[in-house]
């Protein structure tokens, strides 16, 4: 079921004044009211009407300046206040949103009960408004705007509620709506008796795909400003709490209510995201991350306990939701047959330990090195997850070519570089401030650029490496290089150092 919210066309009652009151935009240099107040609305005023006209009929007419940018933001921190009634919300810009309320409406007792509080809330904060239950977004649209506020459709019955509504119901652009009600169809019941193929081609394929969305015979992708799942739980307490001690305990108590159903269902997540539910209607969200799928609620628990200190509760925390992401399947597993002492599995042993240090230094901060298939030293190795599945293999090391063991992370320039002829090995250099002179050399090993990965104007000689393997006399081992080629006068060939054997 999809839940609609769509406005009245008016401002929130907090902002109507004694005169009639309307915000106005400018709209391809033409100056057009945004949205009215009721007083003005009831004068004859509407949004998309010109301000001159517009002053024309009320002369006593208050303007002000819309703020499109200040009304978005509105609207996301609505989008996010609603996570307490469903964690699938998405932004209808600029006045309305969507709720994928399926599977959430048992929580309030059915989908009345739901929408008698969600009202109630709203009312509560001014808000002027008009909802509607629908199978699909776009009936739940059309009733919200067209249809009587409140409209509950049952289920797979939107078809009889949605045919004396106007065309413009179905979200048609108002050039398309106006086309089509001057031809002298006025209500959907009409354009649904025409055959599917006379409608497309007199009408386009836009409102062939409205009404099919409308009725549910195709799919509606909504952005959600968070992945929809299917895993939450929520708490409603009968008295707001505070304390922080309140605060952990209820964590604890959504934690295992949530991981109870994912252990019934053999299944774990990933990423947990805990949200404190204020009185004055804002949601303050926390999150932590699983380097492995779990359900441990105490170690869950415990993950989220640090960031509880950040919470402000404000006048209150009235209602506390938990959702779960990245949930795949997860098998029982038996540790130990006896005491004997068998080794700690992984999720016993370094996932708690990589998650704490993940979720209190951040996820980008904790990772291991993998190996990359590259000929170019510093590209060959990256970067995972600690205990992320291991990538597919790459080709063996060629034990011809040893690497360092501490490879640079940018090459270092050497400077008094002395070598017999071109190709051959240096015999001194210096590195740091120190004088180097080399007793053992192995190389050269040419190194090209991957020259199929950047633009055929940026392939040059310069990018072309000839690696040696040295020793100096006091037995301590280098990796370094020559950069470019002799015989170029623009870019003569630089020493560079890459790494140290150990």
């Amino acid at each position: 079921m999809e839940g609609a919210l769509g406005p009245q066309g008016a401002l929130p009652a907090q902002a109507a004044l004694t005169s009639p009151l309307a915000l106005v935009e400018t709209v391809r240099q033409v100056r057009r009211l945004a949205a009215v107040s009721p007083e003005a609305a009831r004068l004859g005023l509407h949004a998309d009407q010109k301000a001159t006209d517009a002053m024309a009929l009320v002369p006593g007419l208050a303007l002000a300046d819309a703020e499109p940018a200040a009304d978005a933001a509105a609207l996301t921190a609505l989008v996010d206040w609603c996570v307490r009634f469903s964690p699938a919300v998405a932004a209808d810009a600029p006045d309305g949103l969507f709720l994928d309320i399926s599977g959430v409406a048992h929580l309030w007792g059915g989908e009345a009960e739901l929408v008698r509080d969600f009202r109630t809330r709203l009312a509560r904060a001014g808000l002027p408004f008009r909802l509607a239950v629908a199978d699909t977004p776009g009936a739940a649209w059309a009733l919200a705007h067209y249809g009587r506020d409140g409209t509950i459709a049952p289920p797979g019955g939107q078809a009889e509620l949605l045919r004396p509504l106007p065309p413009a119901a179905l979200r048609l652009s108002s050039e398309a709506a106006a086309q089509i009600e001057r031809l002298g169809f006025r209500r959907l019941e009409q354009l649904m008796a025409i055959p599917r193929a006379p409608l497309g081609r007199r009408f386009g394929a836009a409102t062939l795909d409205r009404l099919d969305q409308a009725l549910g015979r195709s799919a509606e992708a909504l952005a959600f400003r968070r992945p929809p799942t299917p895993w939450v739980a929520r708490l409603a307490f009968v008295e707001p709490i505070s304390a922080p001690e309140d605060m952990a305990r209820v964590t604890a108590d959504v934690a295992a209510k949530l991981c109870a159903r994912l252990e019934a269902e053999g299944r774990g997540a990933r990423r947990f995201e805990v949200a404190f539910h204020r009185v004055d209607g804002k949601a303050l969200p926390l999150g932590i991350g699983l380097s492995l799928a779990g359900r441990d609620a105490a170690r869950i628990t415990r993950l989220f306990q640090p960031k509880l200190e950040t919470v402000d509760p404000g006048f209150g925390i009235e209602s506390v939701t938990l959702c779960a992401y990245g949930v795949e399947a997860v098998g029982g597993r038996q540790a130990r047959i006896d005491d004997a002492g068998l080794a700690a599995a992984v999720e016993d042993g370094l996932a708690p330990l990589v998650d704490r240090l993940a979720n209190r230094l951040g996820p980008e901060r904790v990772w291991r090195a993998v190996p990359v298939e590259s000929h170019v030293p510093e590209l060959s190795a990256g970067r995972a997850a600690p205990l992320a599945a291991d990538p597919a293999p790459a080709a063996p090391w060629n034990r011809e070519a040893p690497r360092p063991v501490r490879l640079f992370r940018r090459p270092e320039p050497l400077e008094k570089v002395l070598a017999l002829t071109p190709d051959d090995p240096p015999r001194q250099f210096q590195w740091r401030g120190r004088t180097h002179q080399v007793r053992r050399a192995e190389g050269p090993e040419r190194i090209g650029e991957e020259w199929w990965k950047a633009p055929i104007e940026d392939v040059a000689v310069g990018h072309v490496r000839d690696y040696y393997r040295v020793e100096d006399e006091a037995g301590a081992r280098f990796w370094l290089f020559r950069a470019g080629l002799y015989g170029d006068p623009e870019v003569p060939p630089k020493w560079w150092l890459h790494g140290l054997f150990g």
